[in-house]
């Protein structure tokens, strides 16, 4: 098996690189068979985003922080290890962003796409699903549309119920919404197209994220689930995606 290996700029992350070196090799990315991160999930993102268009497998080791999708850091084995696990398929989510000079971008997003304020005013936006508008103004800092696999990320940090591994479902969640208070975000069908307008965008800016890809002086975001693309997480028999949602929902 031909690894590719990507790591990052802490001390633990470029020991492991180093030490990987020293055992399997470097193979060059259009060579490569799968890419192995050793790093946390900051890295995990970058990797699918700097690398999909390899359409490689990636197998994450953790030598990062909170490392939710990567594995276990072990120097032995790695080839059997990568093997044996067991891959999470799944579909990204595009984000179509459309700035205030008229700009168009697309980016992906394997966790969230994000609109958040850029000033000290609150951001107002209009909320379309499938093309029906079920909020004319919702007056907040922010607003999250998040992958069921980022659900237990930002989406989580700013009170997003986190999705059980299989649902085909993503989330839909306020940032310190202040108008309409009774409303505290939706779950919608992973099928679902939703499209955000930034009202007044001259008086209250807003910028568009997807994962870490950020767009400032966003007016509109389309964001829906790419098809076109199929990623592929490698975890671990006994690490699998269910078993880690259900330990993080009763984290202390």
């Amino acid at each position: 098996m031909k690894i590719h290996f990507v790591y990052s700029s802490n001390a633990k992350s470029r020991s492991a690189y180093e030490a990987m070196m020293e055992i399997y090799g470097q193979c060059p990315i259009y060579e490569a068979d799968c890419v192995v991160v050793l790093s946390g999930d900051g890295m995990i993102l970058r990797a699918f985003h700097e690398n999909y268009q390899h359409n490689l497998p990636i197998y994450g080791m953790n030598r990062g922080e909170l490392g939710f999708l990567t594995n276990k850091y072990q120097k032995e084995n790695l080839v059997q290890r990568i093997k044996n696990a067991v891959p999470l398929k799944f579909h990204p989510l595009r984000a179509l962003v459309k700035k205030k000079n008229g700009e168009t971008h697309s980016a992906i997003a394997v966790n969230e796409v994000y609109m958040l304020r850029e000033t000290h005013q609150s951001a107002k936006l209009q909320v379309k699903i499938d093309e029906v508008v079920r909020l004319e103004e919702l007056v907040c800092d922010g607003l999250i549309t998040s992958s069921a696999l980022g659900s237990t990320a930002y989406n989580y940090s700013a009170g997003g119920p986190i999705i059980p591994s299989g649902a085909a479902l993503m989330t839909l969640t306020p940032i310190s919404s202040f108008r309409p208070r009774c409303w505290r975000g939706a779950l919608l069908p992973e099928e679902t197209c939703v499209e955000l307008k930034v009202l007044h965008p001259d008086s209250r800016p807003v910028c568009a994220v997807a994962d870490y890809v950020e767009f400032r002086n966003a007016v509109s975001v389309k964001i829906v689930r790419d098809k076109s693309l199929t990623f592929s997480l490698l975890l671990d028999p006994d690490n699998t995606l269910k078993k880690k949602i259900l330990e993080e929902q009763f984290a202390t």
